[in-house]
């Protein structure tokens, strides 16, 4: 079998570093991600667009500064349902794809059922959007908040 005649969902050495090389950086050309991985153009290539296919890669996208862009305070709020039945599990997963503060949204095996981390302008907005958004959202009980003092590491996969 040679360089491009992987079967599907199986990920060699070459395609280990193509995704991490796309992960610090996305728009890298095809050609110089062939000459960083050690592989020819057009093998890479196709790589590239069997892992795009198979839905490795879903996509890409720009890191934002959220100093400049004013949304630089984040906190982690722990959310307890009311009801955690899968109409009311949905309804809160809808709801909280519809508010922009929500930048991250994980349901958890714990003491809580979400854990959502949210970008605000600063915490009087935070406070706002808790009280008039999150606190609103379908089947909420109660919520916790843990402000970040400062993010040491924060990248993607």
């Amino acid at each position: 079998m040679d360089e491009t005649e992987l079967s599907a969902n199986e990920l060699d050495g070459f395609d280990e570093k193509i995704l991490r090389v796309l992960a610090h950086n996305g728009r890298i050309t095809v050609t110089q991600l062939a000459e960083t991985i050690g592989l020819s153009k057009s093998p890479c290539q196709v790589r590239l667009k069997r892992l795009e296919s198979e839905g490795y890669i879903l996509g890409y996208r720009a890191v934002l500064n959220a100093q400049k862009l004013d949304r630089a305070h984040i906190a982690f709020v722990e959310v307890k349902l009311k009801d955690t039945r899968e109409p009311a599990l949905q309804a809160f997963n809808l709801a909280a794809h519809n508010v922009g503060e929500i930048e991250e949204c994980h349901m958890i095996a714990g003491s809580f059922d979400y854990l959502l981390k949210v970008r605000t302008k600063h915490i009087s907005e935070y406070r706002r959007v808790l009280g008039e958004t999150i606190s609103g959202l379908p089947h909420v009980a109660h919520t916790s908040t843990h402000v970040a003092m400062e993010s040491v590491k924060d990248r993607g996969v």
